[in-house]
């Protein structure tokens, strides 16, 4: 399975380029047709089924679905926004090549269990209006018996976002060759349902020329860093966070255990003379250091493998003075920014290093990037643009995190649930990627393994979970990522 994703844009160039080496776009309709009808075959016995058609070719992949479900001995006809003998091109061919009944969208038809929603593809440019507004205003009551062909119709195939005030529900949706980004950023994801990708015959030579940067986050496109045989902790790399002032300190001791649970070897948390005793009160496999002052920040900057700054740091101008005392040490380890470290560094003035993440929310974004969002067409485009203004690695937090490189390489994460919104459970992420940097992982990958892993952490534990249960129960995630020699020992 590939976990690319594509842009409208590049559909059309894909489908173009089949058509220029002898797969017509016919052809690929065809098959676009007969997997949406396979797919529904696969999952529903047969009902009274209506086939909702457009006036373009997503119209024409459902006059191909409806023929292959009749086939199969399905209750299937037509209802269509456009009269047959306005169609043209290749939708108007799979028209013709249908002889069920045809009925109007809006005309007295009979009743439907399951509608096959082909009204508009990914490439919609206006808002759903009369009888298809009515229609998807129908679908969000009863999302359970739509399928949608590519993406619901008023839904932006780019954006994820309807374009008007309705769009379809769907509780499945088939597409071609790739996922859209509409299939991972919110609401889209929400709206599609499950998504099935169907390979509707596009040469993989025509799909490789698009050069394509943009993914859906899942360990195949990542390698966590595992010890070999003689490992020892100084090889597994040393994280240090830097913790807050008294009162101040647990959100970093999160970051720091979450990086020690990830596998550093070493993981010290910098703390304020006057947080030294609440610290050391709660930390036993995690080292504790006494530092003021900027020094003691530019030192660790060029001794340890990876720093946190940020969680409940500071944001006094002391604060500002250490933070830059690290990012000025040369040469120096990567860091992870979070919390209050954005928040100081904010509005972002100079770039940083192309070893280092950045973790904001939507609110840190906007305050450390003011004008990038109201620019952007979405949350890919915005962590894109952000991370290469600061030349570092960006993870834009969220339903739908976004991890955009400088070079413009970006990544979706879709694993997760809404129990991770709770407090601490940033800290911890910031410590997982800082913990697998430490151990040697390019900090892009370490920020997109961070933040499926977090996720799947999120996702394991379901409701009640607190960030504390987040560090717990990372080495349960891990061992099922781990090659086989490692976990011999752990099954017998």
């Amino acid at each position: 399975m590939s976990y690319e994703i594509i842009t409208v844009a590049e559909m059309r160039a894909i489908d173009a380029a089949s058509a220029a080496v002898g797969v017509s776009t016919r052809t690929l309709m065809e098959n676009a047709g007969r997997a949406v009808a396979n797919v529904i075959v696969s999952r529903f016995s047969p009902r009274p089924t209506a086939v909702l058609c457009g006036p373009g070719n997503n119209g024409g992949d459902g006059w191909v679905a409806a023929r292959a479900l009749r086939e199969a001995g399905w209750p299937v006809w037509v209802e269509t926004l456009a009269p047959r003998e306005a169609l043209s091109g290749d939708a108007d061919d799979a028209a013709r090549a249908w002889t069920g009944d045809v009925y109007a969208v809006g005309q007295d038809a009979p009743m439907a269990e399951l509608f096959v929603d082909a009204l508009f593809g990914a490439g919609l440019s206006k808002p759903l209006s009369g009888e298809a507004a009515r229609l998807a205003r129908f679908s969000n009551d009863f999302p359970e018996r739509v399928v949608a062909v590519d993406v619901p119709s008023g839904l932006v195939g780019d954006t994820g976002q309807p374009i008007g005030e309705e769009c379809f529900h769907a509780a499945l949706t088939v597409t071609f060759v790739r996922k859209k980004p509409a299939h991972v950023l919110m609401p889209g994801r929400r709206v599609c349902g499950e998504v099935v990708v169907a390979d509707i015959g596009a040469p993989d030579a025509v799909i490789a020329a698009q050069k394509l940067a943009l993914w859906e986050n899942h360990p195949s496109l990542w390698t966590l860093p595992w010890p070999d045989d003689e490992a020892h902790k100084h090889a597994r790399g040393h994280v240090v966070v830097a913790s807050g002032g008294r009162a101040r300190t647990g959100a970093a001791r999160l970051s720091a255990r979450a990086a020690l649970r990830t596998g550093a070897g070493l993981v010290t948390v910098l703390s304020p003379a006057d947080a030294i005793a609440e610290n050391a009160a709660q930390l036993t496999a995690i080292m504790l250091r006494e530092a003021e002052g900027e020094a003691a920040f530019a030192e660790v900057a060029r001794t340890s493998q990876c720093l946190v700054i940020g969680p409940a740091f500071g944001t006094s101008d002391a604060h500002y003075r250490q933070l830059c005392a690290a990012i000025d040490a040369q040469p120096r380890a990567p860091i992870v920014f979070d919390a209050d470290a954005i928040t100081v560094l904010a509005p972002l003035t100079h770039g940083l290093d192309a070893r280092d993440v950045m973790t904001p929310h939507i609110g840190e974004f906007r305050r450390a990037f003011p004008g990038i969002w109201s620019v952007s067409d979405d949350r890919i485009d915005a962590a894109r643009a952000a991370a290469a203004y600061a030349r570092c690695n960006l993870l834009l937090k969220g339903p739908d995190t976004v991890i955009a490189a400088p070079d413009g390489r970006a990544v979706v994460n879709t694993v997760g649930t809404p129990f991770l919104a709770t407090a601490g459970s940033g800290d911890v992420l910031a410590g997982i990627i800082a913990g697998l940097i430490a151990q040697g992982m390019e900090s892009f990958d370490a920020a997109c393994a961070g933040a499926w892993l977090h996720g799947k952490v999120g996702e394991t534990l379901g409701a009640g979970l607190i960030a504390e249960d987040l560090c717990e129960q990372l080495p349960a995630i891990l061992r099922q990522l781990a090659p086989e020699s490692l976990t011999a020992g752990a099954k017998n």
